[in-house]
Parts: structure tokens; sequence; C-alpha cells
């Protein structure tokens, strides 16, 4: 059935599965082969580090050879340092979606930032549709306008001058760890649901949750609570017709290519790359906003510092030491943080985007044609990349453009069948809200305004772990009068 919606492709996935080299051979059979009403595409990045310039091997950023002449839009156009949120992505996004659209040519969304894309296809879940101001934003009229009452009422005066004045960028943890304790302290007196799902060193969403209760004079909490009482997908705020392909692989396959891809990145340049951006950090200013690098050249948080790589080579690369022993300590530190780092990225499409895209369907009666998600396995690559990946997708893709019926998404693999099956995670934002609710260890807490801080999900697992098991032996010990004595195995 025809619908007014205009169509736009999702290519997602963990890192490492191919992502990229789908995309443009889609797009290259659209130039090539043409369509009765589309005569081309262009892909748009929704990969969080890409954005940035530098660092092209770290972020295994597709090379212009690559792109086969293929338009990559939303990629490497920021500082190495400047903040990029999600609601300026997805503003960007939009933007760019609605030019190729305008030229007769389909977008191709591809990337692993599936946080992005989440928001890209489901407009009402995010606190504000437009780009959310910088915090430095300080002469625009909502920073000058009077504190609510209602807020003002509930601080003290230290903290009713920090909401006063926000600092432009969220304090390093590291650096800053009382400043950083103190604007969360700010966030618990004022919404401490919202509080609750941060840990106290992510100084960026707490800033962020500080910045959204100025501006908008209402908590986070409360945005949540009116967004869990509204379709996910409601008709007046549908944005485009939307194809998702995830790109799949079985854990212990991409856990062996992802390791011979962080070999492969140390042979072209890895460390060489991890060292000019240090040395950008140790020496740079940014003239335009007047944030040194300096201060941050070890906070891991901001900007391109969080790409994979860099933290874990960090100590390698500053210090005197440069052993043949930390040097592998470095790479197998990246190895593991690569690993991680896909896995996180499977449990959220299989927990949130596949679930979302469910919701979707049910919402729309069962037409695919609004919202339809497919899994691609990757595992096999070679000969059977054709067969098992690029065939299908461009047989789904040319029935989805001509808007007519689609196949089952679970009988393409038994991959498809296993992954696809059984979908039934909670949506509402406020379960999400509460799902995440972090707790403090009073045994592991040092300094109670520096918490130590759990999810609740994973409270058993923290019990378990040495340190914990450590301390609540000696603090029994302390109790019954028994003198507690240092394990050497621990």
């Amino acid at each position: 059935m025809a619908t007014s919606l205009q169509p736009l492709v999702v290519i997602c996935g963990a890192t490492g599965v191919g992502k990229s080299k789908l995309g443009v051979e889609l797009a290259l059979g659209l130039v090539n082969q043409g369509h009765n009403r589309w005569r081309g595409a262009r892909i748009i990045n929704a990969d969080s580090m890409q954005v940035y310039t530098g660092m092209n091997v770290a972020t295994n950023k597709i090379s212009p050879a690559e792109r086969m002449g293929i338009d990559h839009l939303l990629m490497d156009f920021k500082r190495p340092g400047e903040q990029y949120l999600v609601g300026q992505w997805v503003h960007d996004a939009m933007q760019a979606i609605n030019e190729i659209h305008n030229r007769n040519e389909i977008p191709i969304v591809i990337g692993g930032t599936s946080y992005w894309i989440q928001h890209l296809l489901f407009p009402n879940r995010l606190a504000s549709d437009g780009p959310p101001s910088l915090s430095g934003d300080q002469h625009s009229d909502r920073f000058r306008s009077p504190i609510p009452e209602h807020f003002a009422s509930k601080l003290p005066p230290d903290l009713l001058d920090l909401f006063d004045r926000l600092p432009e960028y969220a304090p390093s943890a590291i650096n800053d760890p009382d400043g950083a304790s103190l604007l969360y302290k700010l966030l618990q007196a004022l919404d401490e649901p919202v509080a609750a799902r941060w840990h106290w060193r992510d100084t960026r969403k707490v800033l962020r949750a500080l910045q959204i209760i100025k501006e908008q004079g209402r908590t986070p909490s409360e945005i949540i609570n009116e967004q869990a009482s509204t379709p996910l997908f409601p008709r007046h705020k549908r944005r485009y017709r939307t194809l998702c392909f995830w790109l799949h692989a079985e854990q212990s396959v991409l856990d062996r290519r992802l390791d011979e891809r962080v070999d492969d990145m140390i042979k072209n340049g890895l460390l060489q790359e991890i060292r000019e951006l240090y040395e950008y950090a140790r020496t740079s200013v940014d003239l335009e906003d007047g944030h040194c690098g300096e201060h941050d050249r070890n906070d891991f948080t901001v900007g391109i510092f969080q790409s994979i790589g860099y933290k874990e080579f960090y100590r390698f690369i500053s210090d005197t030491d440069v052993s043949e022993g930390r040097f592998a300590d470095a790479v197998e530190q990246t190895k593991h943080s690569t690993r991680k780092y896909a896995k996180r990225q499977v449990t959220w499409l299989r927990n949130k985007l596949l679930p979302a895209i469910h919701c979707v369907t049910a919402e729309c009666r069962g037409k695919s044609s609004v919202a339809a998600l497919y899994l691609l396995d990757t595992s096999a690559l070679g000969e059977s990349w054709i067969s098992n990946v690029f065939q299908p997708a461009r047989t789904i893709m040319n029935a989805f453009l001509n808007e007519e019926e689609l196949p089952d998404p679970t009988t393409l693999s038994p991959l498809a069948q296993a992954m696809l099956t059984n979908v039934n995670k909670a949506l509402s934002p406020s379960a999400v809200l509460e799902a995440r609710r972090k707790v403090v260890c009073p045994l592991c807490t040092k300094n109670p305004s520096q918490p130590v801080m759990v999810e609740c999900a994973g409270w058993e697992a923290h019990q378990r772990t040495r340190l914990h098991r450590r301390l609540a032996t000696k603090a029994k010990g302390q109790i019954s009068g028994v003198p507690w004595k240092h394990e050497a195995s621990e």
C-alpha cells in the first residue's frame, strides 16, 4: 500500500561487520542500474567517532577509494575536542536526508551508533526535536531568564549559584572530581530519578540534564513520563518509511575478526595517529571557544578522545617507559575494548532498536512498508557475502522502494531466525529509566562525595568482585571483633 512518507535505508550493526561495504554496493546499484524514480544514493554517516577529523585508522573510516565516488555526508567535519550531541546529529541528518530526497536520490544512513539512529527514526523520544544549544550559549535569553521559583526553592545557596552559572563544558571527573561531584549533587537536588540513572562521573550526561531543566523549565523525568504516555510512532510525527539492515556475525567469528583488525590497524599507522592526537591535545587551544586542549588531553569522554585506542595507548605514549611489555598490554587492552564495544552494540540493537521496530509494525497494523528490519549474516565473507548479504539486501531494498510486499525477516537465515524471535523488551522510557537505576555501594565508597555507584541489575555481580568481597570480610571482622587480615591471594 502506497504511503506519502519518503524512503530511508539504514545499515546498522556492530563494528567490523561490513556496514560501509554494503552501503557503497547498494548505492552503486542505484547509480548504475537506476530506478523508475530514484537516480542514485548518498550515504550519511551515523558513527559518533567518524564525524571528527583525524584518527582515520582508529575509527575505521572508509577511504576515499573505497567510497567508489559515492558521497559520504556528516563525516570528517568536527574538530577533535568539539562536543557533538545526538540532537545536533539528528538535526543535521534530517537536513541531509531532505536534500538527498530533493535530488531524487535515496539516503542511506550507515553507522554503529544505534542510539543516534534510533532517535532519528523515532522523533518523540528526545527532550527536544531541535538541535540542542551548547551550554556555552551564555548570551541567549533563556540563560539570562530567572530561575523558576519551584527549582530555586529546592537549592541551597552554593547549588543555586551553580545552577545560575552552569559551566560551559562538563568538568572532567578525572581532573576535577570535586566539580563533577558538585554538578551531580545539583542534579540530585533537582531531579533525583534522572540523577540515579547516571554515574556522577558521567559529567556530560549530568550537565545535559541540567541544561534541559534550565532551557525548558521542566525536569527530564517529567519529560520522560510524558513520553511514556505517547505512542512510539505517532502518525503526525512519522518522518520516514524505513528499511533497516542489521549486519551481524557470530560472536566467536567477530571476535577473531576484530583482533585481526587491531593488528592491521597497528601496521597501518594507529600508533602514529594516537601520538598526533596526544600532541594536538597537549598543545592546542581552540581560539574560537577558548577551550584549551591541555586541560583535557587525558579526559576520555570528550570528542574523538573517546575513540577506542586513545585511552588504551595513552600511558604507553605519555610515559618515558616504552617497554615491549607495556606496548603488548596496550594492544591487548585495545582488542578487549573493541570486542566489548561490539557486544554492547549488539545488545543495544537487540534490546532497543529491534523491539522498537516491532512496536512500530504493531502500531501500523503490520505494515512492514512503514518500518522493517532484516538481519543479514556476515559470519562468512568472500563469495558468501554475495549470497548471504548483498543479493538479499538488494532484492529487499528494490521491493521496499517499489512499495511491494516484503519477505518475512526470520526466513533469511538460521541466524536471523534465532536473533529476531522472542523479542519482548520494555520500551517505555520510564521503565528503561528505572531499569538503569544506580545505587551506591557503601562498602566500596571511600569518599561519600565521590561514591562507587553500581547499576541495580549488576549489584549481585558487583558483590562477587574481589574488592567488594575483601571489604565485606574486613567489615564483618571489625563487627565481630576479629582482626581482619589481608589475604595474599587477593
